[in-house]
């Protein structure tokens, strides 16, 4: 299966773009954003549990990495409340589960074999750091040899300078919205763009992102891909 797999385009899906589909498991659904491989894949998606769903036990051989929406995602490993990221690296495994219903944003098969370091942070628990541009802060999440894993937070009216991804970059929208000379991100949008490309963007109401950079590059890609 290939979805979006074509990585020196530009991808931009709108919540009202995206569309359920059933996972092999009851009562856990999937948007899939993009897609290299089958069941088992290098995959980037939104999984969608209902109130008392699971997933069966599994090893993550190639890496996972989610940040959960909304709701309360759990595991043998604890209870993993709205905003909470988790990286789980490659060799490790859990059963995941959810009592009253979650949406996380989850990328499999992404991962360093080097990136070794197990661990889970809430964005409410982060220090933000002044971007150098009025009203746009961020905080850090992960970094590890040129990939980047950060929230953004964009005060209402706040811009920043015209810039470029050289790496790549993706992002998905958790509050607010987003403008650039390219589009409109409302909530719940998820774009991906190529290295190489540039963009002014702005928020006129105020914005919260999820965002990753430095992980589209060739060597990258070519050492993850399914």
């Amino acid at each position: 299966m290939r979805i979006h797999a074509e990585f020196d385009q530009r991808v931009l899906i709108t919540p009202d773009e995206m569309e359920w589909v059933p996972s092999p498991l009851p009562g856990v659904d999937r948007r899939m954003l993009d897609r290299v491989g089958g069941e088992v894949a290098r995959a980037t998606s939104l999984v969608r549990y209902a109130p008392g769903s699971y997933f069966d036990p599994h090893v993550h051989s190639g890496g996972e990495e989610f940040l959960v929406i909304d709701g309360v995602f759990s595991d043998e490993h604890g209870d993993f409340p709205a905003g909470t990221y988790v990286r789980n690296p490659i060799g490790t495994s859990h059963k995941p589960h959810s009592e009253s219903g979650c949406t996380i944003l989850v990328k499999l098969h992404q991962f360093d074999p080097a990136d070794a370091r197990q661990f889970s942070l809430q964005i409410d628990d982060l220090d933000f750091e002044e971007s150098g541009e009025p009203g746009v802060e961020f905080a850090w999440l992960h970094e590890f040899e040129g990939e980047e894993v950060k929230i953004v937070r964009w005060a209402a009216g706040s811009r920043f300078p015209s810039h470029v991804h050289e790496r790549g970059s993706e992002t998905f929208i958790l509050e607010g919205s987003l403008t650039d000379e390219h589009g409109h991100y409302p909530a719940g949008s998820w774009e991906r763009t190529p290295p190489g490309w540039t963009h002014a963007p702005y928020s006129e109401n105020g914005c919260l992102a999820w965002t990753k950079s430095g992980h589209l590059v060739p060597e990258k890609l070519g050492r993850f891909a399914t």
